[in-house]
């Protein structure tokens, strides 16, 4: 294998464990949220859709930072966002 090989190996083993921690930690802050915030005078389903919510866009923007550091790790070392695709 090449040593590009072994770079892009490292590259997604490092995100697959960037991915695993950060779905723990959503994991971890939803229990929390859900325990710890109560809303008053609203109903018990609308609760849980608007903690839910709050939990899924914190996620969301922490996997779309995780991508705009992809692509512009790819634009540094290969010259592409999408590397092979002209």
């Amino acid at each position: 294998m090449s040593s590009l090989s072994y770079f892009l190996a490292v590259i997604v083993f490092l995100t697959a464990i960037l991915v695993a921690y950060l779905t723990k930690q959503f994991q971890n802050e939803n229990s929390n949220y859900l325990t710890s915030n109560t809303m008053t005078n609203s109903k018990t389903k609308l609760k849980t859709i608007e903690k839910e919510k709050v939990v899924a866009e914190t996620l969301n923007g922490r996997f779309a930072m995780i991508g705009l550091i992809a692509a512009v790790g790819a634009y540094l070392t290969t010259g592409q966002i999408i590397p092979g695709f002209v």
